[in-house]
């Protein structure tokens, strides 16, 4: 026995030294492992051990203490400062908020409501077929109570009142609401569901020929949507195509991508992607559906338009497929990839920039950690006299770019539209500006009386013939009067059409939406005519 554990003795240390040695070369191929992964990624973090010092003594040793979460939190969101205006920490809190709408739904009860003027949730509509429709909800109800707590008359803001009503799919939530004509309130208990978030405000056939279609995101769902209602208004007639891409900020590149196609051949490049850590990609057209491909195109811009809409915006006009209308782009290209931690929350980090066909990159400069001058660029480009004349814009000779057709483009952030069409002032007058905070109070309250009436108009033609009738402007004006703005006659001569139109719009939005809103609206929309105009000689 003793020779036995003499030898056995003898092996330990071997055993020891071979285990050290594997686990130090399994070590070692992790880390590599690891690099590569991260490396590949566009993230590598090689830690010093600062960080975890630095960690560990605040945690243990900070007079007044604090949670591991909150210093994690801080920490993330100090590392991402110094990085760029749109890399960003996601808390567990706000994710599903900040992922809606690039997943195109959320889970509700399925209405649309506008806040009165006595602070009271008034539903405007309710989703077809949606848990609201299905309960018995009808438009013109008063959300009095959600889950017996009272919402009305609480000065809550829209979002207040959502988060009473979003829950998980599944579960329940009761609303009571006052109908008028019954005196008592009436209770539903509603089963929450998905309700989708649509990216198409408007579809309709602007003219005989030109279809119009705003888009206000790119999410998952864009590019079906957008497919449906190009593909209803094609049967109508279209044969013309405007895309209205003004204030929408953006979302998933796939959809912009997407869109783009429809609207080249085969093999044209729609954009490309490069960064520090990640190689060039290159972004064609598979030309699956020409459908669209030989359709004249005009696209609305303006400085709101980012991301992807500045991918389909830059896509066209390389492409020398359409014409840009509108006003510089925002000038947000840069790329966000999005990791999740385990609690819930996770962050989003750059990895990449957007580039156009011709090289153009569309991201407008930045400094690393002063994001308020580059949030505050807007403001410095209205000085600078940019909105109302072209002129005014610079454009840096380093940065010019030649498309195909021989059309000089610039880079240097945001898309350069084609045609120019500044801020419109024509019909403003100092009456106007002092009744603008009232449109919607007077719309609301006018559509709130005789919602059964104009209920039986289901179109912007028919709703609009009805408020000219019953001299919408007129009566807008004596609301204004006992308001404290008085009637002026040599104003009304300036404004008077752009006020009636306002009214009509906002009164139609509270009956039939933005089906209703956006169409009237855009007969005296100034961009929206030029682009008219623009299609007319195509």
């Amino acid at each position: 026995m003793e020779e036995k554990n003499k030898k056995i003795n003898v092996f330990v240390p071997l055993i020891v030294a071979l285990t050290l040695m594997i686990g130090i070369a399994i070590g070692q191929l992790i880390t590599r492992a690891i690099y590569n992964a991260h490396n590949r990624g566009g993230i590598f973090f090689q830690p010093s051990g600062k960080i975890s010092r630095a960690f560990e003594i605040i945690k243990g040793s900070y007079v007044d203490g604090i949670s591991s979460n909150t210093l994690e939190e801080v920490a993330i969101k100090g590392m991402l400062k110094i990085l760029d205006p749109h890399s960003m920490y996601i808390p567990a809190s706000n994710f599903s908020a900040f992922n809606e709408p690039l997943e195109g739904n959320f889970s509700g009860i399925g209405i649309t409501f506008n806040m009165s003027m006595n602070d009271t949730v008034v539903v405007i509509n309710t989703v077809a077929k949606g848990p609201s429709e299905k309960a018995g909800i009808k438009a013109g109800d008063r959300i009095v109570l959600v889950n017996d707590s009272l919402v009305s008359g609480m000065k809550m803001s829209n979002n207040d009142v959502m988060k009473r009503l979003k829950g998980k799919t599944g579960t329940t939530v009761k609303v009571s609401v006052f109908r008028k004509g019954v005196k008592e309130l009436i209770d539903f208990i509603i089963t929450r569901d998905r309700i989708p978030l649509v990216s198409i405000d408007a579809a309709y056939m602007i003219t005989s020929e030109t279809g119009y279609i705003k888009i206000n995101k790119f999410s998952r769902t864009t590019l079906q949507e957008f497919m449906v209602a190009a593909a209803e208004l094609k049967a109508e007639g279209m044969k013309k195509m405007m895309i209205d891409l003004r204030d929408n900020p953006g979302g998933i590149i796939d959809g912009a991508i997407g869109m783009s196609e429809l609207f080249l051949p085969a093999g044209k490049l729609i954009v490309y992607t490069e960064g520090a850590e990640r190689e060039r990609s290159n972004h064609y057209s598979k030309g699956k559906n020409t459908e669209y491909n030989d359709m004249p195109l005009a696209l609305l811009i303006d400085e709101l338009s980012a991301s992807a809409s500045e991918i389909v915006a830059g896509a066209i006009q390389d492409n020398d497929r359409g014409t840009i209308i509108g006003r510089r782009s925002y000038g947000k290209g840069l790329v966000q990839e999005q990791y999740s931690f385990s609690d819930g929350s996770a962050m989003r980090i750059t990895v990449a920039r957007y580039y156009t066909p011709t090289g153009r990159c569309i991201q407008k400069p930045y400094r690393q950690n002063d994001n308020g001058e580059y949030f505050n660029e807007l403001d410095a480009r209205i000085l600078h006299g940019e909105m109302m004349e072209a002129d005014s814009i610079r454009f840096n000779d380093s940065l010019r770019f030649v498309t195909p057709a021989g059309k000089v483009v610039y880079g240097g952030g945001g898309v350069m539209p084609d045609v120019f069409v500044p801020y419109d002032t024509t019909g403003y007058s100092k009456y106007l500006a002092q009744i603008r905070r009232l449109f919607y109070g007077f719309a609301f309250d006018y559509a709130d009386k005789n919602r059964d009436e104009l209920s039986a108009y289901t179109d912007h033609h028919s709703m609009v013939k009805h408020l000219r009738q019953n001299k919408i402007l007129d009566q807008f004006v004596v609301y204004a009067a006992k308001r404290g703005v008085a009637r002026n006659d040599s104003d009304l001569k300036i404004s008077g059409a752009l006020i009636e139109n306002y009214v009509m719009a906002y009164i139609a939005r509270n009956i039939i939406d933005d089906k209703g809103f956006f169409p009237i609206l855009n007969q005296m929309d100034q961009m929206v005519q030029k682009g008219l105009e623009v299609m007319s000689k195509e």
